[in-house]
């Protein structure tokens, strides 16, 4: 008895496990969690790190521009005539018709250590910009994802619907089979509703193979396998607001900062250049003291300064073009925000309308199933036909679809608001 016991919970412990197993390899997927694999999965994703790598690689360009510039020169020549000296006691030949030069030249900029800053951080600008741009991008998948995942959770609710519908029709033809047997109906009725069955079988094919459809794209799309064993959990209603987030808001922002720091540049281009500089190298003639006629070494070093007052023609008119690109992307701005405003106001009459045909379709649905009943009993004691029972059958799986429809319709309208403003 005892041994009996132990096999007993033994046996028990192993179904349990292998339930518990079941379960576990049964994968369940949500729509944020697709949200994520998405963009995971999607090739522009890689452009971040190249955006990165490329503000990386310019940001220290542009450091490197503060370090003291190295050049070598040389230079070799022939002339037709030097300067002659004729100084009564003094024994002077001039220097050599040919002259050779070679020297090293450290430049210091001291501008640029001032300057450096605002193109680094014209740069860094850029940047966020460019990968704002991404963000926007990839955003818009989500769109696409909610198309694919509401269309894979509509077609399980038409092929649910259409399993009740196919136990209503057998329901039919068991009634019909005893009338017939009891001789109070007709062979031909009982054909009718085989016929529906067969058109019921199709119809199940064609759900699945738009669901199979649904699956594979997404399944693309998240690089992810999703099989029968796969479960496409259906979200809850979204907590939804009218105020918008949207990242292109945020790209206008950032465009609206640049403008300052092209002023900046402009600014910039019209302050002098000063550098220290020093030289070093040989010569015959010496470039410092050219009366001697041998190879000499010399070096020399000082400040620099250049001031180009070229940009100065320029500078008003690129300091308008700045100010029309600003308005502009206010402008833009502002046509965003109004087209998105005048969406949400469309997306919420859509939410409304079909909150109130739910609410319609579930009093619908309830009749419907009390006709149908009663039909089933009006059939099996030989009161109304088959047709007249099917008509009723498909009338109650109509008013389900609906729902249905209505019921998914209503997720979609949500997320597609949640979508356009971002929250």
């Amino acid at each position: 008895m005892i041994y009996y016991k132990k096999n007993l919970n033994t046996l028990f412990l192993l179904v349990l496990s292998l339930c518990c197993h079941s379960v576990n390899a049964q994968q369940m997927i949500t729509l944020n969690q697709c949200y994520q694999w998405a963009e995971q999965n999607y090739p522009l994703i890689k452009q971040k790190d190249l955006i990165n790598r490329s503000e990386g690689l310019t940001v220290s360009n542009l450091d490197k521009g503060i370090l003291p510039q190295i050049s070598f020169n040389g230079q070799a020549s022939i002339q037709s005539e030097v300067p002659v000296f004729k100084i009564p006691g003094i024994n002077f030949n001039g220097p050599s018709k040919d002259q050779y030069k070679i020297y090293a030249e450290v430049n210091q900029p001291l501008t640029e250590l001032y300057t450096v800053k605002t193109q680094k951080e014209f740069q860094q600008a850029q940047t966020a910009i460019q990968q704002q741009n991404l963000e926007t991008e990839l955003y818009k998948i989500r769109d696409r994802i909610n198309q694919l995942f509401f269309g894979i959770l509509f077609s399980e609710k038409q092929l649910t619907l259409n399993e009740l519908s196919r136990k209503d029709i057998e329901t039919g033809i068991k009634k019909v089979t005893a009338a017939i047997k009891n001789g109070v109906d007709y062979k031909s009725s009982l054909d009718k509703l085989k016929a529906e069955l067969i058109h019921n079988e199709q119809r199940n094919i064609e759900l699945n193979s738009q669901r199979k459809g649904f699956t594979e794209m997404l399944s693309f799309f998240i690089n992810k396998t999703i099989d029968d064993s796969t479960t496409i959990q259906e979200p809850g209603l979204p907590n939804l607001t009218d105020s918008i987030k949207r990242p292109e808001i945020k790209t206008f922002d950032l465009k609206g900062k640049i403008y300052a720091i092209q002023e900046k540049l402009i600014q910039n281009k019209n302050i002098p250049h000063i550098g220290i500089f020093m030289q070093g190298g040989a010569g015959q003639p010496s470039p410092l003291n050219f009366i001697s006629g041998n190879m000499r070494p010399f070096f020399l070093g000082g400040l620099r300064i250049n001031w180009s007052l070229n940009n100065y023609y320029t500078k008003k008119n690129e300091k308008s073009l700045i100010q029309i690109d600003k308005k502009n992307n206010e402008l833009q701005k502002e046509l965003f925000i109004f087209n998105t405003q005048l969406q949400i106001k469309q997306q919420n009459n859509e939410l409304i309308k079909l909150n109130t045909l739910i609410q319609t379709d579930e009093e619908l649905v309830a009749l419907r199933n009390s006709i149908k009943k009663t039909s089933q009993i009006q059939l099996e004691n030989g009161i109304i036909t088959s047709n007249d029972y099917i008509k009723e059958v498909n009338a109650e799986d109509q008013a389900r679809q609906n729902k249905a429809l209505h019921e998914i319709q209503l997720l979609i309208a949500s997320y597609n608001l949640q979508f356009t403003t971002a929250n």
